[in-house]
């Protein structure tokens, strides 16, 4: 029963949200309050709910104060050059801007941290969607894709859990994996071509000068932050060639905006009083610092991105009226993430103490074949995606994993294959409603959750299916 009602309860999430019946905040709260009731553990939710805050609570923390540092690194042009540099590569070019996304996102994911890479990299890039009136969907379904393949890395998460629940070395699941992994970066980048040469179909071919027309006498910095008053100015220059012609069904959705609406290409003078030319080196270095820390593990991330916006404003901004300004710029991204991270502790804590996870998890290992297990790694591949995405990692690694390893042993297969096949779907597991990181991204994009996962799941599924494929292919699996 609890695992027909797990399963229920999921579908009903996921539908309302697609069908924006429901906002996801509504949603995640609601629903799983409303099935707790149902499996008669009514009385139990508030301590269910307690217990998923607790256990999301330093994930809040550290996207508050990550929120606010990138923010001001953004306003004091931390990142200015690297916009530029794109700016240079994509120039008006939907194909090259899709494919510039599907980069940045796999560079900057170096560090390890979702979150990170989604405030970069909708910081860069969504001024570029906007002005040409490209679809916000592509954007975050690349982003996100691109962003779960590397996920894998050691320091990720992903690989550790597999290495730390099955007591073998993080090394030897990911080393090998590398061929595989870069088959899912390469399907990544084609996906990226094939979606840009869509968008630039709809929308026809645009020149830089036609895009800025006007405004290359007054060179603009393409950052999407507050200004020196806590709004976003906007540049009102509508667009040429066609670009408001499209009738993608994808591009009047994305973003939650008008399509045929200029409602402001968000953009920051080169000289807005929030930037520090003399500092610049300092915020890098300071930025340098907090990801090696981060990937060497020196501090709990929360404590490392507190410590660090607090340093980046003291330094920064030293009257405490600016330190305010800056941090009520950041406020309307800080409280929509983290509460939208808190709305999940009540999906994940009902899930987690009514026993439905659980359930779940063991219905969907007895109901794998007899016949199949000397297949048992293509068959934790083929799970993960569904596992992944429905359930926290925790639950899956720790839960989950040892069962499938334990079923593979039985039947000869490596405990590494099996550790090596359940990182295959990570593509797919970085747009779960379950992932806090993919509501910075939605929520900085200002794109529906609903469109994005929409329009998302269908290209990470395939893209963790290349990945498990690859590593079947070239043995590694």
């Amino acid at each position: 029963m609890l695992t027909i009602l797990g399963f229920v309860m999921i579908a009903t999430f996921l539908v309302l949200i697609m069908m924006k019946k429901m906002s996801p905040i509504a949603a995640l709260v609601l629903i799983p309050a409303l099935f707790c009731v149902f499996v008669g553990k009514g009385a139990h939710l508030g301590d269910y709910v307690l217990e998923g805050v607790g256990n999301l609570a330093p994930t809040a923390a550290m996207l508050m104060f990550a929120i606010v540092y990138f923010g001001v690194m953004i306003d004091v042009g931390l990142f200015d050059p690297i916009v530029r540099g794109i700016l240079r590569f994509c120039k008006a070019d939907p194909v090259r801007i899709v494919v510039g996304t599907a980069l940045l996102a796999a560079i900057v994911s170096l560090d390890g941290d979702g979150s990170t890479t989604f405030m970069i990299t909708v910081s860069a890039m969504y001024p570029l969607y906007k002005r040409l009136k490209m679809s916000l969907v592509v954007m975050t379904g690349v982003a996100a894709t691109a962003n779960g393949v590397m996920n894998t890395l050691p320091w990720g998460g992903p690989t550790a859990r597999a290495a730390t629940a099955l007591k073998v070395d993080a090394a030897d699941i990911f080393v090998p994996m590398i061929p595989a992994l870069a088959m899912g970066l390469v399907a990544v980048f084609l996906l990226s071509y094939a979606l840009g040469l869509r968008e630039r179909k709809r929308l026809g071919t645009l020149s830089l000068d036609e895009v800025l027309e006007k405004e290359t006498a007054d060179e603009t910095v393409l950052v999407g932050a507050g200004g020196a008053d806590g709004r976003t100015p906007s540049l009102t220059k509508k667009t040429t060639g066609g670009a408001g012609s499209g009738t993608d069904a994808e591009a009047a959705s994305a973003g939650g905006a008008d399509a045929d609406e200029d409602d402001g290409f968000q953009g920051l003078d080169p000289n807005r009083s929030t930037l520090r030319p003399k500092l610049y080196w300092f915020n890098a270095g300071l930025t340098v610092v907090l990801l090696t820390a981060m990937i060497m593990e020196w501090l709990p991330i929360p404590v490392l991105f507190l410590l660090g916006a607090a340093l980046a404003l003291t330094v920064n901004f030293p009257h405490m009226p600016d330190q305010k300004a800056r941090i009520g710029a950041h406020a309307e991204n800080v409280l929509n993430v983290t509460g939208m991270v808190f709305a999940a502790a009540v999906f994940t804590g009902v899930l987690q103490g009514t026993g439905m996870v659980d359930n779940m998890a063991k219905w969907l290992v007895d109901a794998i074949p007899e016949g199949m297990g000397p297949q048992m790694g293509l068959v934790t591949g083929l799970l993960s995606l569904p596992l992944t995405y429905f359930m926290s990692n925790d639950g899956f690694y720790f839960g989950v994993l040892p069962v499938l390893a334990e079923a593979g042993q039985a039947h000869g297969v490596s405990t590494l294959e099996i550790a090596r096949a359940s990182i295959a779907g990570q593509a797919l597991h970085m747009s779960s409603p379950l992932v806090p990181a993919v509501y910075v991204l939605v929520g900085m994009a200002k794109v529906e959750f609903g469109d994005h996962t929409k329009f998302t799941v269908k290209w990470a599924v395939l893209t963790s299916l290349v990945v498990l494929g690859s590593g079947i292919l070239f043995g590694i699996i």
